[in-house]
């Protein structure tokens, strides 16, 4: 193909998405108001069909790059993407268990600290590789867990530490990485909602042996589907490319034949000398690459990462302000010390509000306002954990009342001043209305009709 056919069809690919945005309004009620979503602008899609048009349908120059410059944005030395945020995250656990790291390698029956009450793929992959998750309760309000929390869990048989922000709320996760530390225990930082958000005026995904991240759509940065592990240690970094890798101990780049030199000139295990690297395997692992596709879309996300942020916290700071006083509801609190680039506006119904979850939240949805729980809620409570081996530190009041009386909001990057208004209005009526049973009927015949 020519240049000139490929500058054709990248001209046309942006006349396309100008065309498709024109004529675009909100209509209340009418048009969906979604809990989370992907923003794409021209350059996001001039940037996936020209990958496409190079036919870079395998992990390449893209993908190099944007690890390059995600370690770069943090701070830290190696950045590997993966095909999933729960990928990095099973990636992370289990770089920890490999025989490299000695006696500090984790062990099946080992306890590793964490919250009940989050997103599941932060406790999977403590339960796949046989060790016992510490479970701990949260906050109302933050959603997080506390650093006393965390230190009362400590127990002979703890070996790690592994939280998630809660939907981009920094936990205190200073005073964590401390206690990891004095206690001589691997951190795991599950940055996957809460890229770009700081703490103590650091940011995020910077305080752990490991930090992961997502790219899912709902993100604050999106691939379609990818993730990636951050860390400073190189042996750590290492361990996270064989496994992600199949296991094999070859590290060339694709395409690359002989990056160590010694492609035909080792012995290692019970192989022949001369064995060729490029199929020797070190370690058990998996193929959770990405592509260069989903690379190239990442790296136009990342230069609008700064902007999608401070979209994020107008529209909280506008529900928040908007429903500051509301009656029946907890609202959302930073946690002090944190500057949170916000993945939801979680709402929480009141003990003593006349209404409860159920009712507000057909309300919303038959406006067109979408919503969602608090992930798992309670995970103990979930079917797929009823034989699981867990600890449960402390009782877990608040994860049960989340499970039962928490949902969040949208705020991402898509919705505008005029949709957050709306969200803020539908909920103000709700709550005030003088006749709870004429609210609740209407909403349900909207729903049913």
């Amino acid at each position: 193909m020519s240049d000139v056919t490929a500058d054709l069809i990248l001209d046309s690919v942006r006349q396309f998405h100008r065309d498709r945005e024109l004529g675009r309004s909100f209509v209340p009620g009418v048009t969906p108001i979604l809990p989370s979503g992907a923003v794409f602008d021209e350059d996001d899609r001039v940037a996936l069909v020209e990958a496409a048009l190079n036919m870079r349908i395998a992990a390449g120059p893209s993908a190099s790059t944007f690890e390059r410059d995600f370690a770069r944005l943090f701070g830290r030395r190696k950045a590997h993407l993966t095909n999933s945020g729960s990928s990095a995250n099973l990636l992370a656990l289990t770089a920890l268990t490999q025989r490299e790291l000695g006696s500090r390698r984790l062990r099946p029956g080992d306890e590793v600290i964490t919250v009940a009450a989050g997103f599941p793929t932060t406790v999977n992959p403590i339960i796949q590789n046989q060790m016992i998750p510490v479970l701990l309760d949260v906050e109302l309000g933050t959603y997080n867990t506390t650093a006393d929390r965390v230190a009362a869990a400590i127990g002979p048989r703890t070996r790690a530490v592994m939280i998630a922000h809660a939907l981009g709320n920094p936990f205190p996760v200073a005073e964590v990485a401390d206690l990891a530390k004095e206690h001589g225990l691997y951190f795991v930082e599950d940055n996957c909602d809460a890229v770009g958000s700081t703490y103590q005026g650091t940011l995020t995904g910077t305080f752990g042996d490991f930090a992961t991240t997502s790219f899912y759509p709902a993100h604050h940065l999106t691939m379609g589907e990818g993730g990636c592990v951050v860390t400073d240690n190189l042996v750590l970094a290492r361990l996270v490319e064989s496994l992600r890798d199949w296991g094999r101990d070859c590290w060339c780049e694709p395409g690359a034949q002989d990056t160590c030199h010694k492609r035909f000139s080792q012995q290692l295990g019970g192989l022949p000398h001369g064995y060729d690297h490029k199929y020797t395997f070190s370690h058990v692992g998996y193929n959770l690459k990405t592509t260069d596709l989903q690379a190239s879309l990442g790296l136009s996300q990342l230069r609008k990462l700064t902007e999608f942020g401070d979209l994020r916290r107008r529209n909280w700071r506008r529900l928040r302000e908007a429903l500051d006083g509301v009656r029946g509801l907890i609202l959302p609190e930073p946690t002090p010390g944190s500057d949170p680039s916000w993945f939801g506006f979680v709402l929480t119904v009141a003990p003593d509000a006349e209404f409860d979850r159920g009712e507000i939240v057909t309300f919303l949805e038959s406006r067109k306002i979408g919503t969602r729980m608090f992930f798992s809620g309670n995970l103990v409570r979930q079917p797929a954990y009823q034989d699981a081996h867990v600890r449960i530190a402390g009782d877990l009041t608040n994860s049960d009342i989340v499970t039962e009386r928490t949902f969040w909001i949208g705020v991402y990057p898509g919705l505008t001043t005029e949709m957050i208004d709306y969200v803020a209005e539908s909920i103000l009526e709700f709550t005030t209305a003088p006749e709870r049973t004429s609210v609740r009927s209407a909403a349900t015949h909207v729903v049913g009709g």
